[in-house]
This record gives structure tokens, sequence and C-alpha cells, in this order.
């Protein structure tokens, strides 16, 4: 008499699945964590820096507002502001001492005449090589 059941065949042992997801997620994680951290130490130092006082940028802008309606004064003050930035480059050294040996007869007198045209010339060329 056939029987209607089907033999059993013998029932292998559960096979181990190496799953690496896991790991996957965790570097993903980890490279996240990194962007996210230089993101802030970026944006950390943007706010740092951003009001931080520019000497340079400082003495520009008081050079540019040089009056020359009193010239003794805009002598000492186009020698003083405009030493920051003779050291730039071997141009900028010869133009600064060019432009101080015209103004010291600006300097140390009590009454002193209007500047002349070389004056102005040499320095609106000095302001001119000034790169803040």
């Amino acid at each position: 008499m056939p029987t209607n059941e089907i033999q059993l065949h013998d029932i292998k042992p559960l096979m181990e699945i190496q799953e690496y997801s896991f790991y996957y997620f965790l570097a993903l994680l980890s490279l996240a964590t990194v962007i996210v951290l230089g993101l802030l130490y970026l944006l950390f130092r943007w706010f740092r820096n951003r009001n931080k006082f520019n000497i340079r940028a400082e003495h520009l802008k008081l050079l540019k507002s040089v009056n020359f309606d009193s010239p003794k004064e805009s002598a000492y003050k186009m020698t003083l502001y405009g030493a920051t930035f003779k050291e730039d480059s071997e141009r900028h050294m010869k133009a600064y001492d060019e432009l101080v040996a015209l103004l010291e007869e600006y300097k140390y007198k009590k009454t002193v005449a209007s500047f002349d045209d070389a004056v102005k010339h040499k320095y609106e060329i000095y302001l001119g090589l000034i790169d803040v």
C-alpha cells in the first residue's frame, strides 16, 4: 500500500552566514562623525577669527584717511603707519624709504609748508603697493 507521505531526508544543521552590515554601519558612522567634527572645527575657527583685530588692515585704513591739511601731523602718521608694510618686499622697503626721505622736511619744525606734489605722488604709489 502506497502512502501519501513523502519520505523525509536528513535535515542539515543551520549554516552560519557572515554578516558585515554592522561593521559597515560602524564605519559609516565613524566617517560621518569625523566629517561633522571637522566642519564644527572649521566653523569654530571662522567665528574665532572673524572678529580678530588685524593691525595691518587698521593701519591701512588710517593711512588712507590721512588729512593733507596738516602736513606735520600727516608726515608723522605716514611714517608711523607706513612702517607696518615696509617689510613686505624689497619694493615696499624702497618706496617707504623714499617716502620717509621726502617727509623729513615736514617733521621736526614748528611750522611747515603744505605737501608738494612729489610727496603726494610718492604717497599714492606707496598706498598702491600695499596689499592686506
